[in-house]
């Protein structure tokens, strides 16, 4: 039987399936490595509109502007974020297209996507998950989580059409900036994706997510070893996100869990909430998968206007 790159050769290295549980077919998506434009989409995710640094070195320092704006180096020479870069307070900046610094650029990490083999697999309980084929040091990048950047009310939209068997894979980020305004970033990698729509949730996970910038205004999603990660371990981020850890200003809430069901069909005021068991086994859990209220906005204004 021919091996499928399920990645269809966008990515530097071949990512292959596995599935030793069931019959199910491997989900049709359309593979994409980073984030492209979807409905309600104000920015081009792809557009460059960064200026570039004149760096014309190979590396560079503490003196590029890049750097600078990230308020200190965001990596070191081994490629790992450096501590307290993924703290909501200091943005990852990297450089960009219109930098004169090469590729081999230390501030150039998540831009230069996935360089860890990694494997798709099928679980008994969780689904599909996503494991590592090799060690991965800890504040390596991974991944990201890349799909359709989409506005918040399509985003709504898309969650309120959604039935109780349906995975909904949205992810929104909120960054709140110091004149007191949210931004809020949606992605949804359903239907338009990359490996990162695999990773299942953990109470106690080994990925960390922190927003980092290349072109534009537009973040990636990007994933990080939160501690030193073995061959054949699953990979997992908590989809509430972590106060402790990653962005801790910012709110990451990945709704992968619970769907409205409508009883009847004739009020929304009869809509129940179905929470989704955690299935982590981490000493911690939670016993649900993560739930953010924001997607179902339009039941709750509908409640508080009855």
């Amino acid at each position: 039987m021919d091996v499928v790159d399920v990645c269809n050769g966008e990515e530097n290295i071949q990512i292959h399936f596995e599935n030793f549980v069931d019959s199910e077919p491997f989900p049709s998506i359309k593979y994409t490595p980073f984030n492209v434009t979807g409905p309600g989409c104000q920015h081009d995710p792809c557009e460059v509109l960064y200026s570039g640094c004149q760096c014309h070195q190979t590396l560079c320092d503490k003196g590029c502007p890049c750097i600078t704006r990230s308020l200190g180096l965001s990596y070191d020479s081994n490629g790992c974020l450096l501590s307290g870069c993924h703290s909501g307070n200091k943005p990852v900046l990297e450089c960009n297209s219109s930098c004169m610094c090469s590729q081999a650029c230390q501030n150039r990490v998540v831009q230069n996507g996935i360089n860890f083999r990694l494997e798709v697999f099928r679980s008994d309980k969780k689904g599909w998950g996503l494991k590592a084929l090799e060690n991965i040091p800890k504040d390596r990048f991974v991944c990201e989580y890349a799909g359709e950047i989409i506005g918040f009310e399509e985003a709504n939209k898309r969650a309120l059409n959604m039935s109780v068997e349906d995975s909904n894979y949205i992810l929104i980020l909120k960054e709140h900036l110091k004149d007191g305004k949210t931004l809020r970033t949606c992605v949804d990698p359903a239907n338009i994706g990359n490996i990162g729509r695999f990773i299942n949730h953990s109470c106690d996970p080994n990925l960390y997510m922190t927003a980092v910038r290349v072109d534009n205004e537009v973040p990636k999603l990007a994933l990080f070893a939160k501690r030193e990660i073995f061959w054949g371990e699953e990979l997992s981020f908590d989809y509430a996100g972590d106060p402790n850890e990653g962005v801790t200003d910012q709110e990451n809430s990945f709704v992968n869990s619970p769907h409205c069901q409508y009883e009847g069909g004739k009020s929304l005021k009869s809509v129940r909430i179905f929470d989704k068991p955690c299935f982590c086994n981490a000493s911690n859990c939670r016993g649900f998968l993560p739930f953010d209220e924001d997607l179902y906005s339009e039941l709750a204004e509908f409640e508080n206007q009855s």
